[in-house]
């Protein structure tokens, strides 16, 4: 008797399925290994070699001593907690804003209503670098600049989260709400009871996309804060690569420190993550 694979198919030969490992661990390396050797040279000290041949991935001796150093060059917290404070606004005007547009575009009518989904496509289409000095001048004129507010705004709804929130509204099936429309629930009710309940797993999705955007961002954060009390994670931590550069165990330990809250929020969300994929199909 054959055996078959949860998909229906044939259960491939041996070969195949050890090449399939095979390239599985090569793309696990590939994407997870830098992580590992910064995470292992900032628990080295100071007389562990760290470009030692063959390399050693595991520390002989480890010690959390580089991440008490980079806390006392720097203030990583105050940059760290001015980092959190824009992703965190970030993440909620996405999901907000995202999820507003979307529902707009994908279930209610009006005119415009074409033109405006191509109008967002457009906008991922232009490049950042393209309209950074309009913005640094639009944060200018509105006396915003050197605050956390102007690092805000021009990333508070992204135009790729709108999309994704239009779609997922979109693959709902319009039984339920006109069902809700014939009981007397106005637009907001569907869209609060109804459609947003329905597509936690895309929400997730922006959650975790708004918030690695804004964490991981260097250049708007560089271009219109001046004041080191207002600096971000990734500026404060450029400190590191210029003064220290030599010691790459602090470089190390200041990105893990970096890496860390990215983690933990994927580590939170990923069960609503992958669940996005199949948002809008209709539960029994």
């Amino acid at each position: 008797m054959e055996k078959f694979t949860a998909d229906g198919g044939r259960r491939p030969p041996l070969w195949k399925l050890a090449l399939r490992y095979l390239l599985l661990l090569a793309v696990f390396a590939i994407l997870v290994g830098p992580f590992l050797w910064q995470l292992s040279t900032s628990l080295k000290g100071p007389t562990e070699d760290i470009y030692s041949y063959p390399p050693k991935l595991l520390p002989s001796h480890p010690t959390f001593d580089n991440f008490k150093k980079v806390a006392d060059l720097i203030p990583v917290w105050d940059f760290a907690l001015n980092s959190l404070k824009v992703a965190v606004a970030n993440v909620l005007t996405n999901c907000l804003g995202a999820a507003l547009a979307g529902y707009a575009l994908a279930r209610l009518r009006f005119g415009g209503r074409k033109l405006t989904a191509v109008a967002f496509v457009m906008a991922m289409l232009v490049p950042v670098e393209s309209i950074i000095i309009a913005q640094f001048m639009t944060m200018r004129d509105l006396q915003l600049n050197n605050t956390l507010i102007a690092v805000v705004l021009p990333g508070c709804v992204g135009a790729l989260n709108v999309l994704l929130m239009r779609n997922a509204f979109a693959n709902l099936p319009y039984e339920i709400e006109e069902a809700a429309y014939c009981d007397g629930a106005n637009a907001w009710q569907r869209f609060t009871r109804i459609a947003l309940p329905s597509v936690k797993g895309t929400l997730a999705v922006v959650a975790i996309f708004s918030f690695m955007g804004a964490w991981d961002d260097f250049l708007w954060p560089l271009i219109v804060l001046s004041d080191q009390a207002n600096f971000t994670l990734t500026i404060g931590l450029n400190y590191l690569h210029g003064t220290f550069a030599n010691n790459q165990r602090l470089v190390a330990a200041g990105t893990v420190i970096a890496v860390a809250p990215l983690i933990a929020l994927f580590a939170c969300l990923q069960r609503y993550f992958f669940r996005g994929v199949g948002e809008g199909a209709v539960k029994g």
